[in-house]
């Protein structure tokens, strides 16, 4: 017997890590019911953010969630943060088990 899978979205945040204190709270008003935090290395349009220093760090931030917390997310994230911070947001269509959880 197969495990039953079930349609979610992963949306994936690549922001200047100062962001944190900011975007956290605000997945949580937008409907996530959690996320994964990781620090991030890279190069882009705004140069090599290597994390020596907190000024050149990212951070890297994933929900797991139904399209309608994925279209708010993106949604405030164009709004609040695209015009003066360094944002990439992507959103992909995923598999999870136990989807109450998301």
């Amino acid at each position: 017997m197969s495990p039953a899978l079930t349609c979610r979205k992963l949306v994936t945040i690549i922001c200047e890590a100062e962001l944190e204190t900011l975007l956290l709270p605000e997945l949580a008003r937008q409907g996530a019911h959690g996320y994964t935090l990781t620090e991030a290395r890279g190069q882009g349009a705004r140069g090599v953010r290597d994390g020596a220093w907190r000024a050149s760090s990212n951070i890297r931030i994933e929900v797991l969630c139904g399209v309608g917390v994925a279209e708010r997310l993106v949604e405030m994230l164009q709004t609040r943060f695209y015009a003066d911070y360094g944002v990439v947001v992507f959103v992909v269509d995923v598999e999870v088990l136990r989807p109450g959880k998301f």
